[in-house]
């Protein structure tokens, strides 16, 4: 039997870590070298290994996650069956669900990372790497969108998010719970998802988004400010179901019908409601002040889709457009 091949694209983090000079850890393995630890890699694909960048996942940018993207729909065009993209845990939520706007089709992209460094007793990367493996290899991972495994866990890039600071179990997906796991050494899917819109490569990486919390007692008097700094959009983490206090309401306002302002939940989990509450400052009330739902997006990952709508600049209807398939 032919064995898949699977492109094996390394960016940094904690798996390629190992102790420097210094005293702490630091990139320094590539993916050539992981690949090479593990004998088990080679029973399941063929695997070509690449490093095109060796970084803690903090310093990743999105032009750098928009040129990953398109090496890997280049590898599918050139016969690829599948890749595996290796990075730091820190960004992983936004990386994968970056990726998952990014890649076109059907085949499947397998992030994983570790909790451990390389060297760490116990060190999580091999068996991430191992599973990984198995998930691309997998017939049930294809159509999917992009997924993400660690701990034996098998998640949605739009719904995982990372929970602990330090467990090798610190991934979880709240709203929806991991897609399936990796027992007896093959994937196992529960359930699936289907694919979302995908945005083009071509267009680059997006334009700068703020992230904006809002805590109790709130006044919004920088915000005002943000179209005039160069952003072309906003995303705002509400309070509860996607509310503000009543006087950050005609900010928001005003910010909104210069610049397209999602409105996302600094909750967990959960959707952004739109039509429950109805005094100043909730949700009704800044909807019809031009604000767009995240639906069940993420304040992160409404950020990253905001960008990418943007990218031809603030047009508030392409941005409704884009997020009316997360509603």
């Amino acid at each position: 039997m032919t064995l898949p091949r699977i492109l094996f694209l390394s960016l940094g983090g904690t798996i390629t870590m190992v102790p420097d000079a210094g005293g702490g850890i630091t990139p320094q393995l590539g993916a050539a070298e992981l690949v090479a630890s593990i004998p088990e890699l080679a029973r399941v694909a063929q695997i070509e290994a690449r490093s095109p960048m060796r970084l803690p996942s903090p310093s990743l940018s999105l032009e750098n996650l928009v040129n990953v993207a398109a090496e890997v729909e280049q590898a599918f065009r050139q016969g690829f069956d599948a890749a595996v993209v290796i990075q730091g845990t820190d960004t992983i939520e936004e990386s994968a669900f970056l990726l998952d706007l990014l890649v076109g089709g059907d085949k499947p992209v397998v992030v994983t990372g570790a909790m451990r460094g390389a060297d760490a007793p116990g060190a999580d990367g091999p068996a991430n790497l191992l599973a990984a493996a198995r998930i691309a290899a997998s017939p049930d991972a294809h159509g999917q969108g992009v997924l993400v495994t660690l701990n034996y866990d098998i998640h949605s890039a739009r719904f995982v998010q990372k929970m602990h600071t330090t467990h090798p179990s610190a991934f979880e997906s709240p709203l929806t719970g991991p897609l399936g796991v990796i027992a007896e050494g093959r994937a196992r899917f529960y359930t699936r998802v289907t694919r979302m819109p995908c945005h083009p490569v071509a267009l680059g990486p997006p334009p700068p988004v703020p992230l904006i919390k809002i805590a109790m007692g709130t006044q919004g008097r920088l915000l005002a400010a943000l179209p005039d700094l160069g952003y072309q959009g906003v995303v705002l983490e509400g309070l509860g179901a996607g509310h503000v206090p009543a006087e950050m309401a005609p900010v928001m306002g005003e910010i909104a019908s210069r610049i397209p302002v999602v409105l996302a939940s600094r909750c967990t989990t959960g959707p952004v409601f739109t039509s429950t509450y109805g005094y100043p400052g909730g949700e009704i009330d800044l909807i019809k002040r031009g604000l767009i739902p995240a639906g069940f997006l993420s304040g992160l990952k409404a950020r990253l889709l905001l960008g990418l709508a943007l990218r031809s600049g603030p047009d508030h209807a392409k941005v409704r457009n884009a997020f009316e398939p997360y509603q």
